[in-house]
C-alpha cells in the first residue's frame, strides 16, 4: 500500500515556474537541448549511449562546447563528438546571423575544395564545427545566395539620392589554379529620407573604366537618380564613369586621398607645414572664406614650392566641390572617411578567409556583410536631416564673386556641367 501524495504536481509546477529565475529557465532549456542532441547523436551511431549492439555504426567521443543565442540568453550547449565523422545539428547553424552563416559557407567551401591549411581547420573549429558535408554547405549557400542576389538587384526607389560615395576594395580569389586580385566595387548613398543605403556591389577583374562604367550603368538602370555630388578618389576610370552615367552630378575628390597624392610631390621636410596649410583651408566657416584661404595658400607656396602650388591649383575645382553645399554637411561629403567604418567591417570578415575559393563565395560573404549594414542604417537614426537635404538640392551658382561670398541660388533642376571624360 502506497502513501497518498500530499503534493499536487500541477500546482507544484505552477509555483516553481512562477518563482523561476532566468538562470533556471536557461538551465532547463540547456538540459532539453543537450538531451535532444544526445538522442540525435545516438541515432547517428545506431545505438544508445553505452549500449552494446550489433547495429552500432559509430561511437561517441566526448563533447565540444558551443554558445547558442536564445531569447533566454546565451546557452552553453554540449555538442556530442563522434569517433569517426562528425555530428552537428543543422538547426544550430540556422540561428546564426546572415554574415556569420556566409563566413561559415566560405570557410567550409575552402575546406572541402582542399585549398585550406591548418589555419582553415582552426577557423572551422572556432565556429563550433569539426567538419561540414557538401550537402550542408550547398544548402546554406543556396539560401544565402538568393538573399544576397535579391539585395544586390533590388530597385533603388528611395531617391533622390543626393550624395553618393564610391570606393573599391582589393581581395584575393583563386582562379585558374592561381591567386589573383579582384576589386569589389561598392557604392553608398543618402536617400530622400536622410538614411544611408548600400546602393550596389560588383566584383571586377580590374578597377578600370569598363568596370566602373558597368557598375554605374547598373545603378542607374535600377533607379539611381537625383545625384548632386559623388565623392571618390581620383581614379581616372571612376571619374570618367561618373561623368558618363551621372551628367548632372558634381564630383568631390576625397580630401584624404588628395592629401596622399599631394604628399608624393612635396619634399618630405616641407610636408608638415604644407599639410597644416592644406588643413587650414578646410577649417574655414563658409565657402567664401575657403576659397580666399586657398588663394593665400597658393601665394605662400608659389615661390618656395612651385610644383606643390601647381598641383594644388590643378585640383582646386575637384577638391573644393563641397563648398557648393551647406556647411552642415561638409564633413559628410568632402571625403570617403564616413565609409571607412564599412570598409573596416568588410576587411574584418574577409581577412578571416584570406583567399576566397571563387568569386561566388566572395560575393556571398561581402554581400551578406553589406546587407546587414544596410539594415542597421535603415533602422538607425538619419544620417542627414530633411531640412538640410532640402537645402542641398538648391544649388548656388558661384561666379567671379565667389571670394566675396556672393552667390545666386537656383533650384536643383538646373543642369550642372558634366565632368569631362
Amino acid at each position: 500500500m502506497t502513501a497518498p501524495s500530499s503534493i499536487d504536481p500541477a500546482h507544484f509546477l505552477h509555483e516553481q515556474l512562477a518563482q523561476a529565475s532566468p538562470d533556471l529557465l536557461r538551465q532547463m532549456l540547456t538540459t532539453f537541448i543537450n538531451t535532444l542532441m544526445s538522442a540525435e547523436a545516438d541515432a547517428v551511431c545506431g545505438a544508445d549511449y553505452g549500449q552494446r549492439s550489433d547495429a552500432r555504426t559509430n561511437v561517441r567521443n566526448g563533447y565540444r562546447s558551443r554558445g547558442f543565442d536564445t531569447r533566454a540568453g546565451t546557452l552553453d550547449v554540449a555538442i556530442p563528438k563522434l569517433r569517426s565523422g562528425s555530428y552537428f545539428p543543422d538547426w544550430l547553424l540556422e540561428r546564426r546571423r546572415r554574415a556569420e552563416r556566409a563566413l561559415t559557407t566560405v570557410v567550409a567551401t575552402c575546406y572541402l575544395l582542399g585549398v585550406s591549411t591548418r589555419r582553415m581547420e582552426k577557423l572551422v573549429e572556432s565556429l563550433g564545427i569539426t567538419r561540414l558535408s557538401k550537402s550542408q554547405v550547398s544548402e546554406m549557400a543556396k539560401d544565402l545566395d538568393a538573399q544576397v542576389a535579391d539585395f544586390r538587384h533590388r530597385p533603388l526607389d528611395a531617391g533622390p539620392y543626393t550624395f553618393v560615395a564610391a570606393d573599391a576594395l582589393v581581395l584575393k580569389v583563386r582562379e585558374g589554379g592561381r591567386v589573383v586580385n579582384v576589386h569589389a566595387l561598392v557604392a553608398t548613398g543618402v536617400n530622400a529620407d536622410g538614411h544611408r543605403e548600400i546602393l550596389g556591389l560588383q566584383v571586377a577583374s580590374a578597377e578600370d573604366g569598363a568596370g566602373w562604367l558597368g557598375f554605374f550603368r547598373d545603378l542607374t538602370a535600377r533607379g539611381l537618380s537625383g545625384v548632386q555630388l559623388v565623392t571618390s578618389d581620383a581614379h581616372r576610370g571612376l571619374v570618367d564613369a561618373i561623368g558618363a552615367t551621372l551628367p548632372g552630378a558634381a564630383w568631390q575628390r576625397c580630401r584624404t586621398h588628395y592629401a596622399a597624392n599631394l604628399m608624393a610631390v612635396c619634399p618630405k621636410s616641407s610636408w608638415p607645414w604644407v599639410r597644416a596649410l592644406l588643413h587650414s583651408v578646410y577649417d574655414q566657416p563658409d565657402a567664401g572664406s575657403v576659397h580666399a584661404q586657398f588663394d593665400r595658400v597658393l601665394d605662400a607656396l608659389a615661390d618656395k614650392l612651385p610644383k606643390v602650388a601647381e598641383h594644388l591649383e590643378g585640383a582646386r575645382a575637384d577638391v573644393l566641390a563641397f563648398t557648393a553645399f551647406p556647411q552642415e554637411v561638409w564633413r559628410q561629403i568632402w571625403s570617403n572617411n564616413p565609409s571607412e567604418r564599412l570598409n573596416r567591417e568588410i576587411r574584418r570578415r574577409t581577412d578571416v578567409v584570406g583567399i576566397f575559393p571563387d568569386r561566388d563565395s566572395l560575393i556571398r560573404l561581402v554581400g551578406a556583410v553589406l546587407a546587414e549594414q544596410h539594415d542597421e542604417w535603415t533602422e538607425g537614426r538619419r544620417y542627414l536631416g530633411l531640412d538640410v537635404l532640402a537645402r542641398c538640392r538648391i544649388r548656388p551658382v558661384t561666379g567671379d564673386n565667389t571670394a566675396s561670398g556672393t552667390t545666386e541660388e537656383v533650384t536643383a533642376q538646373t543642369t550642372i556641367p558634366a565632368l569631362s571624360a
